[in-house]
């Protein structure tokens, strides 16, 4: 058959749930983090910030952390407020996306900050 890894994941242990494709990866680190959001910038798209509870992350809801932000291109700022989120949920996953305003979906999501699983 396949040689392909089986990522053994079940709804009933959060330690093993995946979600996004960089969840199958190591944790991002800051400079990472700053080429992801380098990125969403240099394609025009719309940073937005998002967070919840690890064991509510499978959900199609999760928790705006303020409005996205509409033309910041300042990388700087967009860390800031995705550092700022972690800092007062952290506890949380801590989601950056990258709106894209012609296509009007997420051009980019990615969980930049992994909350701790219970």
């Amino acid at each position: 058959m396949s040689d392909m890894q089986d990522y053994k994941s079940s709804l009933g242990n959060t330690d093993s749930r995946k979600f996004e494709t960089f969840s199958y990866l190591p944790s991002m680190d800051a400079d990472q983090i700053r080429t992801q959001i380098e990125f969403i910038v240099s394609k025009g798209w719309n940073p937005s910030v998002e967070h919840t509870e690890p064991v509510n992350a499978n959900d199609a809801y999760w928790y705006m952390w303020k409005l996205p932000m509409f033309g910041e291109t300042d990388v700087d700022a967009i860390l800031a407020e995705c550092e700022a989120c972690h800092q007062a949920h952290p506890n949380n996953h801590v989601r950056l996306l990258g709106l894209d305003n012609y296509a009007q979906c997420a051009g980019a999501s990615m969980v930049i900050f992994r909350g701790e699983t219970v």
